[in-house]
């Protein structure tokens, strides 16, 4: 396997000048023989290809499943309780101080994301974004919160009890044990074996909180050796040829891919991506262009991640996107690098520049600051393709954008709507659910679409809810109302997603079992 993905690797790394040339003539050769060159007219009825070119492991848990220790991957949160004090660990004053074993409860200060290193091996990182440590300015023992970067003093083995998987023992760089002398004092100067017992300062026990299953989880979990191997796997069959086939034959017209930073530096992308995912992409738009689908490329996952979540790969849930000119300038560089390579392409029908930057720490000023930028880098490669604007999630405006777009030719809003993930829908009947659509969700689409403003896109929406114990009947009616209201976006809508394990949130499943019928 491991010599296989050696010779694919290597027939990717060919000269990039000759395969834009030959993949232009390919385009150009399918489009003629047949026939079905996408039109650019009509609203788009589009399904998310999620899953696919960006990890998300809920979407497909079995992706993690050779990972040792998947537990313990990249942002997971941990809380430590000492076995000899009842009381958690903690960074005092959320980092940039001391290390504590004094807190009767756990939440913020308490938790511990890991940055893994190896399946045993790993950083701290503490709320306020410091990372555990020996203090090197004093006897090298004292456990602290003080460094920005990780570094040898910073590197932790997490060594766990074989039938109690949630008793850990922590050894330091210095090659002794974490112990908690008092409720105040925490250093790594244990040496002695252990029982496991409650009278082992150096014991541990752990709490989970909170876990991320995306891109960065994958690749480092699995590490340079086996990562290669498993991404090329699902890369190559999760999404095939014959899902094109099956989405152009189901009333749908385009899809939505989703890609990460990365695929711009494929074939070698930095640690810890995985070169391939560009090649997954040059195919789909073959395949797409064979049976006449439009594609929407959607920058999924931008440097730094723009909202946290494990969909945009951040690494433990930090939201970096934007904060330099550097970082916007380096997002801007992929979305040259995909509109020109793309650009002749037929069925490039829209580049959407980031999906969901999250209010605050996406503020106005950047997002817009890079939406000039990014349309500019369109513009320079594609007069025609429709540029996609995503409205921020959390606090913001609706129609903030509109200033901008409106020196933008071919501009699009990009809204998504769930009756999810708020308190609001917890309790909410099938008919609730339904007039919410009919009535506010109208309502906040009627806002955001205008006669003179920019084309408006639903590029995300399910027919799943929390409704418990709903009938075939009640998810068709769910699903006919959102196809209703969406209907009147102006640029069209997209469906989260072709596949998933969860059944309502995959679209291929909702319509081989008779739940939305499009044609």
């Amino acid at each position: 396997m491991q010599q296989q993905y050696k010779a694919k690797h290597k027939r990717m790394a060919f000269n990039s000048r000759a395969w834009l040339l030959s993949i232009g003539l390919l385009f150009c050769m399918l489009s003629i023989s047949s026939g079905r060159m996408p039109q650019n007219s009509g609203r788009v009825k589009a399904v998310n290809l999620g899953g696919w070119l960006v990890t998300e492991g809920w979407i497909k848990p079995s992706l993690f499943d050779g990972i040792h220790n998947k537990d313990f991957l990249d942002g997971t949160g941990l809380q430590f309780k000492s076995v000899t004090t009842g009381k958690y660990l903690a960074a005092e004053l959320g980092g940039g101080s001391i290390i504590v074993a004094n807190r009767t409860s756990a939440s913020g200060w308490e938790t511990f994301k890991l940055w893994r290193i190896n399946e045993t091996t790993f950083n701290f990182r503490v709320f306020n974004k410091d990372f555990v440590g020996l203090d090197v300015n004093g006897n090298g023992t004292q456990v602290v919160a003080v460094s920005k970067i990780p570094g040898s003093s910073e590197t932790f083995e997490i060594i766990r009890k074989p039938d109690d998987l949630r008793r850990v023992r922590i050894k330091a760089p210095n090659g002794f044990f974490l112990q908690a002398r008092s409720e105040v004092l925490v250093t790594a100067d244990y040496a002695r074996s252990t029982e496991w017992g409650n009278n082992d300062p150096s014991v541990f026990v752990i709490t989970f909180s909170g876990k991320l299953e995306g891109e960065f989880q994958v690749t480092n979990g699995y590490g340079p050796k086996m990562a290669p191997q498993v991404m090329w796997e699902h890369w190559n069959t999760f999404i095939v040829e014959d899902d094109f086939h099956f989405i152009s034959t189901n009333g749908l017209n385009a899809v939505r891919i989703p890609v990460g930073w990365w695929i711009a530096s494929d074939p070698t992308p930095p640690h810890p991506y995985v070169g391939g995912s560009l090649h997954a992409l040059d195919k789909a738009f073959l395949w797409a262009l064979k049976y006449g689908l439009k594609v929407i490329i959607d920058l999924h996952a931008a440097p730094g991640s723009q909202n946290g979540f494990e969909h945009s790969s951040s690494r433990d849930g930090s939201q970096e996107w934007g904060q330099t000119d550097e970082n916007i300038q380096q997002t801007v560089h992929v979305i040259d690098f995909l509109t020109s390579r793309y650009a002749k392409s037929p069925n490039l029908y829209a580049v959407e520049l980031i999906n969901e930057p999250l209010s605050p720490g996406a503020s106005l000023q950047n997002v817009t600051k890079f939406y000039k930028a990014g349309y500019a880098a369109v513009r320079k490669h594609s007069s025609t393709a429709y540029v996609v604007l995503s409205n921020r999630l959390g606090p913001m405006e609706p129609r903030e954008l509109f200033p901008l777009a409106k020196d933008f030719k071919r501009s699009v809003i990009d809204v998504h709507y769930y009756n999810l993930f708020v308190s609001t829908f917890d309790n909410m009947t099938v008919q609730q659910n339904i007039d919410f659509i009919y009535t506010n969700r109208s309502q906040q689409l009627n806002y955001v679409t205008t006669s003179n403003g920019p084309l408006t896109f639903v590029g995300e929406w399910v027919a799943e809810w929390n409704v418990k114990d709903a009938t075939k009947a009640d998810y068709q009616r769910f699903a006919n109302a959102q196809l209703e209201v969406w209907g009147r976006a102006t640029f069209g809508w997209a469906y989260w997603t072709l596949k998933n394990v969860n059944n309502y949130w995959s679209l291929e499943w909702m319509i081989k079992n008779g739940y939305i019928k499009l044609t």
